[in-house]
């Protein structure tokens, strides 16, 4: 167990989520609330990051409509065909193969 530099409390392990849903642990005192995450969680955080933005994409003006292009791999991956269902979400759209 961590113990807190400022108040030398055994620190809580807990969980959460970015808001992009990468998920991660991390310390927590409940005295001071000083949170503490390792450098090898951060390194995961980082990395989970990088493949996320692999999938950065351009859109592309189509009449009023703009298009993207869904990488072949991803097309692969989750089984898109011709249609798609687009779910507007609060902070985005999701995209489910039909």
């Amino acid at each position: 167990m961590k113990k807190c530099a400022k108040c030398d409390v055994t620190m809580k392990q807990l969980s959460s989520k970015t808001p992009e849903g990468v998920p991660y642990a991390y310390f927590k005192c409940e005295k001071c609330n000083e949170e503490l995450l390792s450098m090898d969680q951060l390194h995961e955080v980082a990395e989970a990051y990088r493949v996320l933005k692999r999938y950065h994409l351009k859109l592309s003006k189509w009449g009023e409509s703009l298009g993207l292009r869904i990488p072949k791999e991803l097309v692969s991956k989750y089984k898109f065909r011709k249609e798609v269902t687009i779910i507007p979400e609060e902070k985005g759209i999701r995209i489910v193969p039909e």
